[in-house]
């Protein structure tokens, strides 16, 4: 197995599982809750998730040989969280079914790629750097709380960078687990396995649920989770295949919906960490990290309803730090490749600021706002160059 997934590779897609785990998981339950879900539906539905995301990142990116990590819409369970209360279950799952067959239409149809075609190289980087900055800032945020953890992780990563830098930062997870283990931060208490098993439940087709939860929870997952995942492959050197990814992924959450798969998508953020550097120095071997990232994900999908007790075990600042230094190189890869062009660099800028931000309109995430502030920019600018002409 290790000659197929190298130690690095296998390091990406473990830190791909455990920041997505735990940065969202815990509003996973919020969003079940409010449609009424018992603990053996919420267990379905992280089930039901876990293996969605698994069959996706290891198929798709077996098929097309490039890091394809897909996600639950952490956005989307957010304005669940809000827009469920007085739908019972089965509305609920309704509204899911239909969301997923609007984003399987996109994908079916092409009118999501052809899209995505106007979207220039350098303002896709910006956002991706916009994106991925405040991990960067909040590595070294976490220092404050937990100095001895956090430093000593972030010199192994300076030292094994210069020296063995293909194992960099699988050292900086060792070392961060080890020291959290030994300062009696990893709370094995919490830990406790059980095997889920996928509920049913029938779908009811209610309009206003359809209107109020199902139709923004499909543009919501478009603006502020597809639209960024091929924004990241972009500009991390891939060519992917737009339309088949989409409609890979609306149709495996439309098959799976009545379990509880409420929106999946291409992942923005776990995604640059299977497409960047740390997880293979070449590119074309780069997709054997999402696709251990896919084998982590179908093993979490057995744990169900274990797995917010398994990822609450680990300190908040070594996932803080693991994350973002796992990111570095991606972080910089987007700055630079945004600020490459000269014509283009303030309409970039605008796009990396608008991003990082953290800009929130309509329920919609600051990636989308940063990437239509960055090209209305760019078309003012050249409209100013031109009558200058």
């Amino acid at each position: 197995m290790l000659k197929f997934i190298p130690l690095p590779a296998l390091a990406a897609g473990f830190i791909t599982v455990l920041v997505g785990y735990t940065s969202s998981a815990a509003i996973i339950f919020q969003a079940a809750q409010a449609a009424g879900a018992n603990q053996a539906q919420i267990a379905s539905w992280l089930m039901i998730l876990g293996f969605a995301m698994g069959i996706t990142c290891i198929g798709l990116s077996l098929r097309y040989r490039i890091p394809v990590a897909t996600a639950w819409s952490t956005p989307g369970a957010a304005l669940l969280v809000t827009s469920l209360a007085g739908y019972n279950m089965a509305e609920a799952i309704g509204a899911f079914v239909f969301s997923a067959a609007l984003i399987t239409l996109c994908g079916i149809t092409g009118w999501f790629e052809r899209a995505m075609k106007y979207v220039p190289l350098s303002l896709a980087a910006a956002m991706l750097a916009g994106v991925l900055l405040k991990f960067g800032m909040a590595a070294f945020g976490a220092m404050q709380s937990q100095f001895w953890v956090v430093m000593p992780m972030f010199l192994a990563y300076l030292l094994f960078k210069r020296l063995l830098p293909r194992y960099a930062v699988m050292v900086v997870l060792l070392v961060g687990c080890v020291l959290a283990g030994a300062l009696g931060l990893v709370k094995f208490e919490a830990l406790s396995l059980a095997v889920a098993t996928p509920v049913w439940t029938t779908p009811a087709f209610n309009w206003r649920a359809l209107v109020g939860v199902g139709l923004p929870l499909f543009i919501v997952t478009m603006a502020s989770q597809n639209i960024p995942g091929v924004a990241v492959l972009r500009s991390c050197g891939y060519q992917p295949p737009v339309s088949a990814l989409i409609s890979w992924t609306g149709g495996v959450n439309l098959i799976l919906a009545p379990f509880g798969c409420f929106a999946l998508n291409l992942a923005a953020i776990t995604a640059a960490i299977c497409a960047g550097p740390e997880s293979h120095p070449d590119p074309a071997q780069r997709y054997r990290a999402a696709i251990a990232a896919g084998g982590f994900y179908l093993l979490l999908g057995l744990l169900g309803g274990s797995v917010g007790a398994l990822f609450a075990a680990f300190p908040q600042e070594l996932v803080l730090a693991i994350a973002g230094i796992a990111l570095f190189g991606a972080l910089g890869s987007g700055l630079a490749l945004a600020m490459r062009e000269d014509n283009q660099r303030e309409a970039a800028l605008i796009t990396f600021l608008v991003t990082a931000s953290g800009l929130s309109l309509g329920g919609i995430g600051s990636a989308f706002w940063g990437l239509l502030a960055g090209g209305v920019a760019l078309a003012v600018f050249n409209w100013r160059v031109g009558r200058t002409r």
